[in-house]
């Protein structure tokens, strides 16, 4: 087993390793383990999130054993990026991945556990949640500030955000991190970014409003723009669960 632990955490070493040699038989699931397991521990009075990886199938556990970081060691590398960067992130604390000599065999990422009051889900699922529209305009300018610092979160999508109320204002802080580029977005590849998030015309409307305020640009082409690659992801996304129905009896 290999593993890197952030610096703060180097003395609790022992405690993780053992972790994570019993993740499978203790600790709390946390949320729907369908693909990846969460779990969750306490360690001296800290909640530990830790997620463990689905197994990859046999071509990328080569992949992941000598020509790819793991999701696990790019999550742990992101997030200190993203907490470097001053963007909302739970701690990062470790990662750790078990290989053979010719594969990728296990791997997980630890941070702290964040208890958060919402997230982006409850605004698409709830239009009458309390402070809804200043949320989604804050959350806008969360993004926004994603974009000045050259980040695009490839998996931008509603329960990636989690949204903590901090007294008449909300802090946002990304999770499910292994999939991110740091470059200079384009306007398009900005656009891009929001069109995973709803279905819903207007909440479409308030974000466009808000990065157009914010990039100092034409509401109405915006507001085209992000609606026009919303609609073709949903119809994308609807045609794939479709044919997944259709072909394989998935839902």
């Amino acid at each position: 087993m290999n593993y890197t632990i952030f610096h703060t955490f180097q003395n609790k070493k022992k405690q993780l390793n053992a972790i994570i040699n019993n993740f499978n038989n203790s600790g709390e699931i946390f949320g729907n383990p369908n693909r990846n397991v969460i779990k969750l521990f306490e360690l001296d009075g800290k909640i530990l999130n830790i997620k463990s990886f689905k197994v990859p199938n046999l071509i990328n556990k080569i992949i992941y054993r000598f020509l790819r970081k793991s999701k696990a060691q790019r999550s742990f590398e992101y997030a200190n990026k993203l907490t470097q960067l001053n963007i909302g992130t739970p701690q990062p604390i470790a990662y750790f991945k078990k290989k053979s000599l010719l594969f990728l065999k296990e791997s997980y990422y630890i941070s702290e556990h964040l208890d958060c009051d919402l997230t982006y889900r409850e605004l698409v699922e709830n239009p009458n949640y309390p402070n809804h529209e200043t949320i989604l305009r804050q959350f806008t300018q969360f993004t926004y500030k994603l974009h000045e610092n050259n980040i695009c979160f490839l998996d931008h999508s509603p329960g990636n955000t989690l949204i903590k109320k901090n007294g008449e204002d909300y802090d946002f802080y990304l999770v499910d991190l292994n999939r991110m580029h740091f470059k200079t977005l384009s306007f398009d590849e900005r656009m891009v970014n929001f069109s995973r998030l709803t279905p819903k015309k207007e909440m479409v409307a308030i974000m466009s409003d808000e990065y157009a305020k914010l990039i100092n640009e034409d509401y109405t082409k915006i507001y085209n723009t992000m609606w026009n690659l919303t609609a073709k992801f949903q119809e994308k996304y609807f045609r794939k669960k479709r044919l997944k129905q259709k072909y394989l009896g998935r839902k």
